[in-house]
């Protein structure tokens, strides 16, 4: 049988090519991915930045430390203390002491994420002028780069300076370097300084001080955690992890899936072969082995083939990744193999179990029964698929269910609604052949009624090749369905938060500073001095709470006035009353431990400062954005980023508006409606989850459409004989070509409403956990998206049959009559 199984796959080489051409490109994705996520384990070793040459830095607490019966927790502090004035009157007794500050800047035809400091920092780095000199005014500044020279004169939130001298930039910021005295003007809030004198020195006087607990001393590679976002190479290295395992999981079940779907497809089509070999006398033993053969022959040669494509891909999705800023400048491919074993071996094992099924059912067909199923599927569904769908189906539903009984808003989460989706559309891709025939019935009545014999034609083929149809159709299923049930996630939930916060906001105007900074004291001064303008000034913070004891989790607070908070917002309520807010209460929301309306919670607040609140009030889950509200004296330090404002009876919405520019425009800030300020604002995907999707979605469309392409040239050149009947039949060649492309159509057509069927069922899903969490939102179907997938594969399908059928009707009508199929 091994002569007969490599003359096979010489003379059969237009199916094995196809199977090769969808292994090999699956094997290909999983190396990529799997090369991609082991580069993303581990992050070099990242020295000190804005404090390479400084001596010691000393830090104020940063974070806030909770014993519990398990060991301690910690958790970074949103507000950082400042140095204790004890510790630096000791520190300025050993030498020179140099405060840092570093604080936002927004300025006119400079770049993005702009950063202020005290010029005597700036010889820490080291920056060194190359033009000018340093500033001696308060309106003088030093910039970093080339985008202002000397003698240039620069519009700021904080009015217009004068741009002194340059320095070079040293790549991780860029800076703007006040004198020390303006600095601290607008910045007061210090938490760190640097000290010249020996390390052991300052230790000794840290802990000497009074309030020296918490006061770190930095020296050597630890100063680090002095620069900004010290964590960022850590968060980077998770957002990749989540990135690239989510893109992972899920374009490797997408290659398993085609893969194992394009080679059961190839065995199957063979039934007529495998009854003529029967019928020489080979036994249903014989006829497994050839199969098993052929395919652990294309599949070692594909699978490493695979290999070496995915470790020239994986470079070139590296630099997309660098490129987009969702990995650091650092992130390059590492010399790993395991990636590469693991994609090699499940290749050769996905070929395997995708020939072995079928292979089985054409052992056991006898000689007769399989030259009769040659030409119609009569029994489409065998007991395996049967099992084996049904079971996914009903895991499925059982899981949903006690999802959304138990736990509604896990549906809501990224990993649960990008897993989901799997379940589903591998129950459905098993079913589909139940589901063929009726559809294409279905779709074909009125095509079949018309004048001629086309539609009759079509309606029949794809009928009577429910196994084909539903082979032809997997790809254009798991198309239409990941992009349905992904995209149309992330549009629900965001309309759901949309929904929430327009139902909570209920003021006129929104005003807000520019480029993410805060409103300082004499701004928000000017806005309560507007005639007919009620504001409500609120502000970020947090705080801290304690979980079983044990778990110390962080909530998002907004720091608001009671007095006005009633006016400008209407707050998801499930008990109590906003208007009991006061500066011994908090309001929290449901999924607080504690949220029994009086009663008292144990918090730490930003700064780490341990608090007794009342809970004056618990609002409802919702999407998980609803936080917690506290007063601005429970929130220490926080500075407004937002203003509502509501119009007093009578007044003029225009002049109130303008009046309200009038006071925010030497800073740049914005004057919204309420309305407007929603539509600005939301819906918003965060960056690395858009690339995520979009990554996940390009890779596994790109791969579907190449499959579909291949698995319909396979179809189509294996009904040479069908259509060398038709010819001698009398049907002109454009006729052929009209046909096979209109049944292309209707698969695609099919695989596209079974798709746009699993995204709407698992889209409804998580509509029904935003109900129980009393969020009243319509589900985001992405109709378009949906459509341009279908027509993207439609396109593909009716091109690839079309060109297989032209070729093949470019030989002779006797000559395809007698050819094998």
């Amino acid at each position: 049988m091994l002569t007969t199984a490599l003359r096979t796959l010489r003379t059969r080489w237009t199916t094995f090519v196809a199977s090769f051409v969808a292994l090999c490109l699956g094997v290909a994705l999983i190396a990529v991915m799997g090369l991609a996520l082991a580069s993303s384990l581990d992050a070099p070793d990242r020295g000190p930045e804005r404090f390479a040459a400084a001596p010691v830095v000393v830090r104020g607490q940063d974070t806030l430390t909770v014993r519990t019966p398990i060991g301690d927790r910690t958790q970074e502090l949103e507000r950082p203390r400042a140095v204790p004035s004890d510790v630096i009157a000791s520190l300025r007794g050993l030498g020179t002491v140099v405060e840092d500050r570093s604080f936002a800047v927004r300025a006119r035809g400079g770049p993005a994420g702009l950063l202020g400091h005290p010029w005597s920092t700036a010889a820490f780095a080291p920056y060194e002028l190359d033009a000018g000199r340093a500033p001696r005014a308060a309106d003088e500044v030093v910039v970093s780069g080339d985008w202002a020279r000397p003698g240039t004169r620069v519009r700021t939130g904080a009015g217009t300076v004068r741009v002194v001298g340059t320095v070079t930039g040293l790549g991780f910021e860029d800076a703007v370097f006040y004198t020390d005295a303006r600095a601290a003007e607008l910045s007061p809030h210090s938490v760190q300084l640097v000290a010249d004198a020996d390390p052991a020195a300052v230790r000794a006087a840290v802990r000497r001080a009074a309030g020296g607990d918490g006061v770190q001393v930095l020296t050597g590679d630890a100063r680090r955690y002095a620069d900004a976002d010290p964590d960022r190479d850590s968060e980077a290295l998770t957002a990749m992890n989540a990135l690239f395992g989510t893109a992972g999981g899920v374009t490797g079940f997408v290659s398993v899936f085609v893969v194992a779907s394009t080679f059961a497809f190839a065995v199957a089509q063979r039934r007529r072969e495998f009854g003529l070999l029967r019928t020489a006398g080979a036994t249903p033993g014989q006829i497994r082995r050839m199969v098993l053969s052929e395919a652990l022959g294309v599949g070692v040669l594909a699978s490493a083939a695979g290999c070496l494509l995915g470790s020239r891909g994986a470079p070139v999705l590296a630099a997309w990744a660098v490129d987009e800023g969702l990995a650091p400048r650092w992130f390059t491919i590492g010399d790993y193999t395991w990636p590469c074993h693991l994609a090699f071996w499940t290749g050769l094992f996905v070929t395997l179990c995708g020939v072995l099924a079928a292979s089985w059912r054409a052992g056991r067909t006898g000689p007769s029964e399989a030259l009769r199923e040659a030409s119609v599927d009569t029994r489409a569904m065998t007991p395996g698929r049967w099992l084996f769908g049904g079971a996914l189906l009903v895991v499925a539903a059982v899981t949903l269910v006690l999802a959304l009984a138990t736990d509604p808003g896990d549906l809501l989460r990224r990993k649960t609604y990008v897993s989901r989706p799997m379940l589903l559309i591998t129950a459905v891709a098993l079913l589909a052949p139940v589901l063929v025939r009726p559809l294409s019935r279905l779709l074909t009545w009125l095509p079949a009624r018309l004048p001629g014999a086309s539609g009759m034609l079509v309606r029949e083929n794809v009928a009577a090749g429910v196994r084909r149809t539903a082979a032809l159709a997997a790809p254009v299923l798991v198309t239409v369905a990941l992009a349905g049930s992904l995209l149309g996630a992330t549009a629900t939930l965001n309309g759901a938060k949309s929904a929430e916060v327009r139902a909570r906001t209920t003021a006129d105007l929104v005003v807000t500073p520019a480029g993410g900074a805060a409103f300082d004291e004499a701004t928000l001064r000017g806005l309560r001095a507007v005639p007919g303008a009620e504001v409500s000034p609120s502000a970020p913070s947090a705080v801290y709470a304690l979980e079983d004891g044990v778990a110390l989790i962080r909530s998002d607070a907004r720091a608001v006035e009671p007095e006005s908070l009633a006016t400008t917002a209407r707050l998801p309520l499930a008990a109590g009353r906003a208007s009991d807010l006061d500066d011994g209460s908090i309001i929290v929301n449901g999924e607080w431990q504690q949220h029994t309306v009086g009663e008292r919670v144990d918090v730490w607040l930003g700064d780490g400062t341990r608090k007794s609140l009342r809970i004056a009030a618990v609002m409802s889950v919702g999407t998980g954005n609803n936080g917690v509200y506290v007063t601005p004296r429970n929130s220490p330090g926080a500075l407004a980023d937002r203003v509502d404002v509501r119009l007093a009876p009578g007044a003029d919405a225009g002049g109130v508006a303008a009046a309200l520019r009038r006071v925010v425009r030497a800073s740049g800030g914005e004057v919204l409606t309420g309305d407007a300020w929603v539509r600005a604002t939301y819906p918003r995907t965060n960056r690395t989850t858009r690339a995520g999707l979009l990554l996940v979605l390009g890779i596994a469309l790109l791969y579907t459409g190449i499959s579909l392409a291949n698995t319909m040239v396979m179809a189509t050149s294996d009904r040479v004989r069908e259509l060398a009947v038709l010819r001698l039949a009398g049907a002109t060649r454009w006729q052929l070509l009209r046909l096979t492309g209109a049944e292309a159509l209707m698969v695609v057509t099919v695989g596209g409403l079974l798709g746009a069927l699993v995204a709407v069922l698992n889209l409804m899903g998580m509509w029904g956990a935003l109900r129980l969490l009393s969020v009243r939102t319509p589900v985001g179907i992405p109709w378009t998206t949906l459509g341009a997938a279908t027509g993207a594969c439609a396109v593909l399908a009716v091109t690839a049959a079309v060109a297989a059928a032209g070729a093949t009707l470019r030989r002779g009508a006797a000559e395809r009559a007698g050819a094998r199929s």
